[in-house]
């Protein structure tokens, strides 16, 4: 029950307002004055306050103040009969929620309550009835035959309620549709198994990584305004839309997509094929001394720029005036927003920011960032925390200035894992938790995709025995050697590589910049 104090020097006149308002399931309590109402809320808690502006004795206005001192997010709502400006604006910037003109009617009241308590409530409750009946529909796409197109749809949905529901903060509903999201990546990965080698090899495939620049980004090039292509790598779509409500302040949102990231959901393969427009094996043919293998030492996106140029020029773009920017750090983020109005004369400026990247890597590392992010909810937050003090957005904000377009997107997205699978190879397997690649491959056939043939798959191939193999769900792979030792260490951390919604099916995102 929604606890209100009620503050009026003359508060028997107002006895059928206060029995309205309890007939309606409001537990009022009356008092007389300020100082009164002062010692009732050291005593009980309050979810709302109705104040007097004209008492004697202490004022309206003074007892405003003081209740702001002790409680300074407690709502109060002023009732008076002056309507002078400057007594209102006192009253205002002392934070007010809401104020009443003399004489109330009780439906004026029960109004303002609900503007300012109920209103959490009912828009909660609104939400939670409203997920109870989508959660039916899911339920029910979920057991279908869904395509490549009702998949991106569906993870939407998913998405847009585990946002909506984390406002919400009911918790059960929230554990509902963690298990329905689980549900959807186990039917995901069998739609990915059944369907990922027709559409690397050209059979009514989606939007792919290695098309992702001459289906979206060389389209936008043709108006002559300078276009921008900002990579966020290991951004995830709900951490896209975190930020989107910072970044559309400046920008109207073309296009709101997803596509398909390759395997493996990895930077040196999904990134290295976005600037080439081929896949890894076909990079590896046309780039021979360019391309890494797993277990070569060395960065293995040391040549995206190289591989961008290429792409111009098969497209037909060689003339095409272009820069790229790889931002790795925040000092060097500060230098490129100065950089940035010299871009304008560019037809495409391509942007590559690491931190995300980073962030999911350092949260595994270090004690400290675990806890900032210790779930989803908490990643989220502190990717828009991020966002919101970095020198993208600055960056941004300066291209903000100029008529332009940008396509925000990702190289692929990352999984909170928390099912250890078993791994056995040798010493040349690859560390990734989520895919491996090599010889002599030992592991449980229900965990994985294998693909015994990689040439099939445009994957390069180290020797004759090589195979590769891909986690599903929300599995990660570890050794025999310390299994318990690593499995504690990585459970709950954030792992890409392998087959989900979240690794997979990532933004892309077309935006204009705001005519002013």
């Amino acid at each position: 029950m929604i606890s209100i104090l009620w503050v009026d020097d003359e508060i028997e006149l107002l006895k059928p307002h206060i029995i309205f308002l309890e007939e309606k399931g409001y537990e009022i309590t009356p008092v007389n004055s300020g100082n009164e109402a002062l010692e009732f809320l050291e005593k009980k808690n309050f979810e709302l306050v109705f104040l007097d502006e004209n008492m004697p004795g202490l004022s309206g206005l003074e007892t405003l103040s003081l209740i702001k001192k002790k409680q300074p997010n407690l709502s109060v709502i002023m009732i008076t009969k002056n309507e002078e400006e400057s007594i209102m604006e006192e009253a205002i910037g002392s934070k007010i929620s809401d104020y009443l003109i003399k004489p109330v009617n009780p439906n004026q009241i029960l109004l303002s309550i609900k503007k300012n308590i109920d209103t959490s409530r009912l828009v909660d409750e609104k939400t939670t009835r409203d997920y109870q009946m989508e959660f039916r529909n899911i339920s029910l796409s979920l057991s279908s035959h869904l395509n490549k197109h009702e998949w991106r749809e569906i993870f939407k949905k998913i998405t847009y309620w585990e946002l909506e529901l984390e406002k919400s903060g009911d918790k059960s509903m929230e554990d509902i549709l963690s298990m329905q999201k689980t549900e959807a990546n186990t039917q995901f990965f069998k739609f990915i198994k059944n369907n990922y080698k027709n559409w690397i090899n050209g059979e009514n495939s989606p939007l792919l990584s290695h098309n992702l620049v001459r289906k979206k980004v060389i389209p936008l090039m043709e108006d002559r305004i300078p276009t921008y292509l900002i990579i966020i790598d290991n951004l995830r779509y709900d951490q896209w839309k975190i930020i989107e409500p910072i970044i559309i302040k400046d920008f109207d949102v073309v296009k709101d997509e997803m596509y398909y990231s390759i395997l493996p959901t990895s930077t040196q393969y999904s990134r290295n094929t976005i600037f080439a427009g081929l896949l890894p094996s076909e990079i590896q043919k046309r780039f021979p001394d360019k391309w890494k293998n797993d277990e070569d030492e060395g960065g293995k996106n040391m040549f995206e720029e190289d591989f961008f140029s290429d792409q111009l020029q098969r497209l037909g773009k060689g003339d095409t005036k272009h820069s790229y920017t790889k931002i790795t750090n925040i000092d060097f983020g500060r230098k490129v927003v100065n950089r940035i109005p010299n871009m304008k004369s560019n037809d495409i400026n391509v942007i590559v920011y690491n931190f995300v990247d980073m962030l999911s890597h350092a949260r595994t590392d270090m004690k400290v960032i675990k806890e900032l992010a210790d779930d989803d909810a908490a990643y989220r937050s502190l990717t828009a925390s991020w966002f919101e003090h970095s020198p993208l957005l600055d960056i941004m904000k300066q291209i903000a200035k100029q008529n332009a377009k940008i396509v925000i997107t990702t190289d692929h997205g990352t999984i909170n894992v928390n099912k250890p699978s078993k791994v056995i190879g040798d010493r040349n397997v690859n560390s990734n938790l989520r895919y491996k690649q090599g010889k002599n491959l030992s592991y449980k056939e229900d965990d994985v995709l294998t693909i015994n043939r990689p040439e099939e798959y445009f994957l390069p191939k180290q020797n004759v025995s090589s195979k590769y193999i891909f986690a599903k769900e929300d599995m990660y792979f570890v050794y025999q050697n310390n299994y318990n030792q690593f499995v504690n260490l990585y459970k709950n951390t954030y792992q890409h590589g392998g087959i989900s919604l979240e690794e997979m099916l990532i933004p892309v995102v077309t935006l204009k910049t705001k005519q002013k």
